[in-house]
Formats: structure tokens, sequence, C-alpha cells
């Protein structure tokens, strides 16, 4: 058995964001972790599990961890784009917004996780947390509160964009122009953003922050 279980490990490259022009904050500067933290469920594992090139942030999947960032946020307008690499048949990874406390359950850190398991995108998991949503006596289960929408992801291969608007404590969620879940009620309001390694390869690249007047 290994050990690996032992705790958490972080690597943190402390630098502050990138602004745009229109005070938009590019979380991801395209080029390497500036501004992230890693954070893995193995003794020394994470470096290896995230890598950049050509202006793409990539995981392998393996062990599971996450990024985070080094900075806390609330009321904005996150997007970003995602793609499983061509042949995925099936795959598991998510954002975790509000994330605060580590290991809230396993590595998690307590959050709301909007999923982006294939062909679940949009999905809210609740990690430590609470929400509601509109008919949550047929969406609800468990710690899942499932999207509104069937086919608002492209295939394997193609990139996806997501548009996350945290906003008070509602969360607004649309993929690819599509709104696929709303929450109210948020029990957390503000923290760190992370990406999540659950199991399988993915890429994300255009992960911009944009505020919201409170």
């Amino acid at each position: 058995m290994r050990s690996a279980l032992i705790g958490l490990f972080f690597l943190v490259v402390a630098a502050p964001p990138v602004f745009s022009e229109d005070q938009s904050i590019r979380l991801f500067n395209g080029r390497d972790l500036t501004g992230w933290s890693i954070v893995a469920d193995e003794e020394g594992g994470g470096a290896e599990t995230w890598s950049v090139s050509e202006g793409v942030l990539k995981s392998t999947g393996r062990p599971a961890g996450y990024v985070k960032t080094d900075e806390e946020f609330g009321d904005y307008t996150l997007t970003l784009e995602w793609r499983w690499p061509a042949g995925t048949t099936s795959g598991n990874s998510g954002v975790l917004v509000h994330a605060s406390t580590p290991r809230a359950i396993g590595v998690w850190p307590k959050s709301i996780e909007v999923q982006l398991a294939k062909d679940n995108a949009g999905d809210f998991w609740i990690i430590g947390t609470e929400l509601n949503v509109p008919d949550e006596q047929t969406r609800k289960s468990d710690r899942r509160y499932r999207n509104l929408t069937d086919d608002s992801e492209k295939p394997a291969g193609e990139w996806n964009r997501m548009e996350i608007v945290c906003q008070g404590d509602t969360i607004r969620v649309k993929v690819n122009g599509d709104l696929v879940n709303e929450a109210t009620n948020c029990s957390v309001t503000r923290g760190a953003i992370c990406l999540q390694s659950e199991g399988t390869p993915i890429e994300f690249r255009e992960i911009v922050l944009t505020p919201l007047a409170k």
C-alpha cells in the first residue's frame, strides 16, 4: 500500500494576476502556473500532473488533486475553455468556486463544484456547502444538483466554453452559450478558484475573471 494519502502538498508560485485593459483578470497567463498552487493527494505528487504548452494548461488526471488560485474572489464572471482529448469516452473534472478549508471531503476543499464530467457539464456538487436550485425535489441527489440540458457540450477533441457568474449568493452557469444551471442561497460567496485533476487527462485555456459591481 502506497504511503500516498499522508497529506496535502503545495507548490506555490506567488505573483500578482495579470490585468487586461478592461480590468478583467487573466488568471492563467498561458506560459506557466504563476498565481496558482498545486494540491495533490499523494506524497510528493502533483508537480508532474500539470503542464503548460502553447497557451494550454494540461492535466494528466493523476494523482487526484487540483490547482487553486493564490487569490480569493467574490462577485465575478469567470470564463474558461476546456476540452477532453480526442477519443475520450468518459472523463471527470470540475471547476471549484468559493474554495476555502482544505480536505472538506477527501482531497477536495470546502467549495461548490461546477461539474465538467463528460456529458454532465454544469451539474453542481456541494463540498461542505449548501445551495438551492429550482425543482430541487427532482434534480437533487445527495450532493449532486443535475443540470438543465443534455446536449450543450461539444465532442471530445473540441473546445467548450463555460461561463460562471458568481454574484452574492447566486451562481449561474452557461456552457457554449446555453444556461445549464442556476443556484441560489449559496452558503459561501467568496474563495479561491480551483481546477480539478480527477482521473482523466483534460486541457484548459483562456481562464479569465471579470469583477462585478457589488
